[in-house]
């Protein structure tokens, strides 16, 4: 198993983690609530936890290639959602 976690430092952490879950719960299973979330992208888990400072996200993929689909699913989402703070990309680790 691929795995990924990303952290955004942001004090919006907390709407960002809904707004994704929102989208993402019209086509995939989503459970979340205001700082914790688990949503079943099509290449595999990801958990998101929101601080007070920062949004991080975990995600896990069978191959390094659907990892990096969930890495930009991630990004490109909030890239939309994120855009007045100059998100581009998640810092990936």
């Amino acid at each position: 198993m691929q795995e990924a976690t990303g952290h955004f430092p942001t004090l919006k952490a907390s709407a960002y983690l809904q707004q994704l879950c929102k989208h993402f719960a019209h086509k995939i299973a989503v459970t979340f609530d205001e700082t914790s979330a688990q949503a079943t992208l099509p290449t595999g888990p990801c958990i998101m936890a929101a601080s007070d400072h920062s949004l991080r996200i975990s995600l896990a993929a069978s191959s390094p290639e659907d990892l990096e689909r969930a890495k930009s699913i991630v990004d490109t989402h909030l890239e939309r959602f994120a855009f007045r703070e100059g998100f581009k990309t998640m810092d990936w680790e």
